[in-house]
């Protein structure tokens, strides 16, 4: 049973291997929608009010990507082996790979809520998003701050 046990950290291969996938395509989908924009910039010589919000829709997509790949280096780091990362990449144990992606899923609520600011359709919908992002993210550095207290 304990080799079985010893040889399932294999399993971890498929989150790591699935999660660099999806980051590495979402890298991909980033560049094309970068390109896209600068085309629509050239071509309206800037002057496209929603130029800024598809800018702002490029932060959140390399975000999204760039958790994905945290995630899957996270994973690697910790069931798999070591491997060579920047010291604030490295991850010791399971809170430490929630807390990077805690404070990452925090920037992207912060991008969605400006995204849905800059849009400004619904004042009153828009503070209550405003307050959900803002309590959603308190929990989360809480979270972060406490969570790994004995």
């Amino acid at each position: 049973m304990k080799k079985l046990i010893e040889k399932s950290k294999s399993l971890f291969l498929i989150a790591v291997a699935s999660s660099l996938a999806a980051s590495a395509v979402a890298f991909l989908y980033g560049m094309v929608k970068t390109i896209s924009v600068i085309i629509n910039m050239v071509i309206s010589f800037g002057k496209d009010p929603l130029v800024t919000i598809d800018l702002i829709k490029l932060m959140d997509i390399f975000l999204i990507a760039t958790v994905l790949f945290i995630f899957a280096m996270g994973m690697y780091e910790l069931f798999i082996d070591n491997i060579s990362l920047p010291e604030w990449l490295i991850i010791r144990n399971l809170h430490d790979l929630k807390v990077k992606l805690g404070s990452v899923i925090i920037l992207v609520m912060g991008i969605t809520f400006l995204e849905h600011l800059v849009e400004w359709r619904d004042p009153l919908g828009t503070l209550f998003f405003g307050i959900a992002v803002a309590i959603v993210s308190a929990s989360l550095i809480a979270f972060c701050y406490f969570g790994g207290k004995d």
